[in-house]
């Protein structure tokens, strides 16, 4: 039941709380960030720490997970990889809704012509075979780390304007931008006062969907090769590492995978919670 007085983001916020599996996946995100951001200053192994003569180990007190064939810790090499892979997963969402909100709120409230050629190009890009677009990228600038965010913000960014310039095109019309209009407001104020608050929800929502979806991307690049390069580590190099010895070396795969499929899960899980939370329909009286 909702509380007298109650706002909308106080609203929002009691139905994301309000179920176990939401607050289950929040706190182990939090804990995912502390553990990956922390944890490497608190291991007495190192990314690059190598024991040639133990070489890939089965887990032990000394090596919870194992180690590789260069005798490298797995756990630390887990939580290094972690930090790689939410920075890229943080970093090209931000990217993507930079350019896809400003994009998707200019194309909604222009001119139905302008609308319409800027939405073609965003179609041709749709069009454009995305793993063709890193391989060009990766022959002319070379393998470096940037790139990765460049080529994965520069797809995730189209579904985000498609996203706001439909919330755009229903909200318009509405009779708070008409008396804004009529009140002489300018474009850029018509864009940010009045129509970015009221499509917030919906940024917020896709985004925390994205960030699954491009760490999954990320992590299929780097498996492919065409992703974070030695001697920098993901959680896709590392499946991709464990992948190709896994009938001689089980652990190096079995670590790695559980933490992947355990955030993508607990990300998953906060998204769609987060839809529940700010859809008005959702609300039970």
């Amino acid at each position: 039941m909702s509380t007298l007085h109650e706002s909308p983001g106080q609203a929002a916020w009691r139905r994301l709380t309000s179920h176990r599996s939401t607050v289950i996946a929040m706190l182990f995100l939090v804990f995912l960030v502390l553990l990956c951001g922390c944890g490497p200053w608190l291991s007495p192994y190192t990314e690059a720490s190598q024991d040639l003569k133990l070489g890939a180990s089965a887990p032990s007190w000394s090596h919870w997970l194992g180690t590789d064939s260069l005798g490298r810790d797995l756990f630390t090499r887990l939580l290094y990889g972690g930090r790689m892979s939410l920075l890229v997963g943080m970093v090209a969402t931000l990217v993507a809704m930079v350019i896809g909100v400003g994009y998707g709120l200019l194309s909604g409230l222009s001119h139905p012509r302008v609308d319409s050629a800027m939405m073609r190009f965003v179609d041709i890009l749709y069009a454009f075979p995305f793993m063709t677009f890193v391989i060009l990228l990766t022959v002319v600038f070379g393998r470096e780390l940037w790139l990765l965010f460049a080529a994965i913000g520069a797809v995730e960014w189209l579904t985000m304007a498609r996203v706001v310039r439909s919330q755009v095109l229903a909200l318009k019309n509405q009779e708070f931008i008409t008396a804004a209009r009529a009140y002489g407001a300018s474009f850029g104020q018509i864009l940010f006062r009045h129509l970015l608050p009221n499509v917030a929800g919906s940024i917020v929502i896709y985004a925390s969907l994205t960030v699954p979806g491009v760490m999954l991307l990320e992590a299929t690049l780097s498996f492919l090769g065409l992703g974070v390069q030695p001697p920098f580590a993901s959680w896709g190099v590392l499946i991709g590492e464990g992948a190709a010895g896994i009938q001689s070396y089980p652990w190096l795969l079995l670590g790695p995978a559980l933490f992947f499929c355990s955030t993508l899960l607990a990300l998953n899980t906060l998204g769609d919670a987060l839809r529940d939370a700010f859809d008005p329909k959702s609300v039970s009286e």
